[in-house]
């Protein structure tokens, strides 16, 4: 079945670049003017992924992400006019998962898009799947749920596969590198501080339901699970 992708722009031009390239891979497009059509528009249950302009007008791209965030988890590329590191960062750590400049390479817009797809959907059921748990922090990935103390957590697709990483092997310290084989799957392009940011995003999520350390930083090697302890 054909993935279907709603695009977000309020640039004609953007949009019908985006459509003509995504079209000829034989994915379904749907087409969204500004923020506040999009949120009209997106369906949880029907749209794969998300090409998000970040700077349009009423709503930017930004605010559209934090609303689709607080039901949703489908994937979201952003893009931008800018390139500036504080605008990437931000994106990243509201939910994005990927980040793309104006003026683009459409042929590298449908690579990336289709890296976050094959990371996210149509993935064979792992055997024997258990529920992770490390201190009050609980893992399901059959359900794709997390919780601390009972306390759900909403997670990305990145934040969960990464954390999901780290529980395998507590105690471990897992660089970037080994972090970006494991999680990523594949994703291309994928900066250092790509990590960073998905690793704060989910240390102030478990920070938000009263873990005091869920991620560890061990200077000049990467991370590690940590406590996972309540907040004194």
């Amino acid at each position: 079945m054909a993935h279907s992708i709603l695009v977000v722009d309020d640039d004609p031009h953007i949009r019908d670049v985006v459509r003509f390239a995504f079209e000829k891979t034989g994915m379904a497009i749907s087409i969204a003017q500004d923020g506040k059509e999009a949120l009209a528009r997106f369906d949880r249950n029907v749209h794969d992924l998300i090409v998000l302009d970040i700077g349009m007008p009423e709503m930017d791209g930004l605010e559209v992400c934090r609303q689709i965030r607080k039901t949703s988890d489908t994937p979201i590329l952003f893009l931008s006019a800018r390139d500036e590191e504080i605008d990437r960062v931000l994106g990243l750590e509201i939910g994005g998962d990927d980040y793309v400049t104006k003026p683009f390479s459409p042929r590298e817009l449908v690579a990336r898009v289709n890296a976050i797809l094959r990371r996210t959907r149509n993935k064979p059921a792992a055997p024997e799947s258990k529920a992770l748990s490390h201190g009050g922090l609980g893992l399901d990935p059959d359900a794709r749920t997390a919780n601390f103390r009972d306390t759900p957590v909403a997670l990305t697709a990145l934040e969960f596969s990464i954390l999901r990483t780290l529980m395998t092997r507590p105690g471990f310290v897992f660089t970037r590198e080994l972090i970006l084989d494991a999680a990523y799957a594949g994703n291309i392009h994928v900066a250092d501080r790509t990590i960073d940011s998905h690793i704060r995003n989910i240390r102030a999520k478990f920070a938000g339901a009263g873990c005091e350390s869920a991620i560890e930083t061990v200077h000049g090697v990467g991370f590690k699970l940590g406590r996972c302890e309540a907040a004194r």
